[in-house]
């Protein structure tokens, strides 16, 4: 530990933790009471679900952004979890999270779906954001400890973590694809950002072909030696990279579904939408979702009688996503433009073909549309895995229905018996919604009985005990 490091804990007078997360954003969020005054509530996603009673059993860290621009909070508790807030600038929030995390790494870990910009002020600041947090994660862990740091936005944390504390085992994961040579060479920084992720002892990707790309960049391009799963770095230290697809809460999932008051849910929303069947998509407004390509399928099965709007509805839940983009802006422009012209023309007075909701549901309605629906479409164009598809089978309690999910989601490889789809192609894609709606019920069982046994073996709490346990190992 360096003195530099030993004086700022002196300075904040707090106590150190074992385990240390590290994320972009915090594991709370502000909320406001009836009276006004402001508190703090845990975040609702599943990592944070998963990860909480461990880091509370740990008298645990998280280290991240608490969500408001230009404001400096102290490190405060919350249930038993010390939350450390990382202060952003709005220009930061500009650079770092909305330009270099979000209009660079994301389109091009994606696959190049949208364009990605390279600038140097956005990658200035992101040098600049990583630095603020591994200074943070190296003040709030104590000797020895573990910290583990998730996600895109925050790639070059673990290299600059081990520098400032060289005892610290330090994990990293990537949640979202990590793309081929071919593509994560255009990267200006690539160099950096390989050495970077190569700080940490474990580096954890959704699929095995991804921690293959790690590894192959790492030797071609840093040029150390690398061992089947393992990377050499130049002081003969190993570092290990390998997937470990996350899940769910399943048993969580399975409970809310069976829940009277969301039961009753269901069967009100089949019957609002009265129809024989009921196809559903969920996703945030995304351009790496497939929505475009999902609604021109059913536009065409709707328009060529394959459907029978009179019969069948497809709806579409596309949660609000990343407004101040104009990439977002365009993609719900476009969907808007497509989903009106398709239920002017197909629709009558008393109904349309495609329901679509532009906003976010609480989990208990969710469910109830998972419930409720057939058929879920699951059909983005690239997905590190995709958590929709396991929610609707989780949420399935009846053991029926149909998965169509697109053969270019993580997801897609542990979720076999789904009806599998390239979303590319809009003919092939048309053919299996059909193919799925249509199989017999005793198919759709069968095929579903399998999907909900993977899903419950692996959920979110196996996923958290083996990275961990490995880095662990690894260490």
């Amino acid at each position: 530990m360096t003195e530099a490091m030993s004086s700022t804990t002196q300075l904040r007078g707090k106590r150190r933790a074992d385990f240390v997360m590290v994320a972009n954003r915090l594991a709370v969020e502000r909320v406001f009471e009836g009276d006004g005054s402001p508190a703090w509530r845990t975040s609702p996603g599943g990592l944070v679900t998963a990860l909480v009673p461990i880091m509370q059993a740990k008298d645990g860290a998280w280290v991240g952004w608490h969500g408001a621009p230009d404001e400096e909070l102290e490190p405060f508790d919350h249930d038993g979890i010390d939350m450390v807030p990382v202060r952003l600038s709005q220009q930061e929030v500009t650079d770092y999270y909305e330009g270099m995390s979000n209009a660079t790494f994301w389109p091009l870990y994606h696959d190049s779906v949208a364009f990605p910009e390279y600038h140097r002020e956005w990658w200035d600041a992101y040098e600049v954001v990583n630095r603020r947090f591994a200074e943070a994660a190296a003040e709030a862990a104590e000797e020895g400890g573990t910290v583990w740091v998730q996600d895109y936005q925050l790639q070059l944390v673990p290299k600059l973590l081990r520098e400032l504390r060289p005892d610290l085992r330090i994990g990293f994961f990537l949640h979202i694809p990590f793309p081929p040579a071919e593509l994560f060479q255009q990267l200006p920084w690539r160099r950096a950002v390989l050495e970077g992720l190569a700080g940490a002892d474990l580096v954890g990707f959704q699929v095995p072909g991804a921690a293959s790309n790690f590894l192959r960049l790492v030797k071609r391009l840093v040029g150390w030696d690398t061992q089947r799963q393992e990377f050499i770095r130049p002081d003969g230290t190993r570092g290990r990279a390998a997937a470990y697809p996350i899940s769910i809460a399943f048993d969580t999932f399975d409970a809310l579904a069976r829940r009277p008051e969301v039961v009753a849910r269901a069967r009100s929303i089949r019957e609002e939408l009265d129809a024989d069947v009921v196809f559903l998509g969920v996703d945030r407004l995304d351009y790496t979702k497939g929505i475009r390509q999902r609604v021109q399928a059913f536009g065409e099965l709707f328009r060529d009688g394959e459907l029978d709007p009179a019969r069948a509805v497809f709806v579409q839940v596309a949660t609000p996503s990343r407004v101040r983009v104009d990439e977002y802006r365009r993609l719900r422009d476009d969907i808007d433009q497509m989903i009106g012209h398709i239920n002017g023309t197909l629709g009558g007075l008393a109904r349309t073909p495609i329901k679509y909701l532009h906003q976010g549901f609480p989990h208990d309605e969710v469910a109830a549309l998972y419930a409720a629906a057939d058929v879920m479409v699951v059909t983005p164009l690239r997905d590190g895995m995709n958590l929709v598809a396991k929610e609707y089978v989780a949420c399935r309690t009846r053991g029926d229905g149909a998965l169509v999910l697109s053969e270019f989601a993580g997801a897609a490889q542990e979720l076999k018996q789904a009806w599998q789809v390239n979303p590319y192609d809009i003919n092939g894609m048309k053919r299996t919604i059909v193919e799925a709606y249509r199989a017999p019920r005793r198919e759709q069982v069968r095929r579903m009985r399998a999907l909900r046994r993977q899903v419950a073996a692996h959920d979110i709490d196996r996923w958290a005990e083996t990275f961990l346990d490995d880095l662990r190992r690894q260490r």
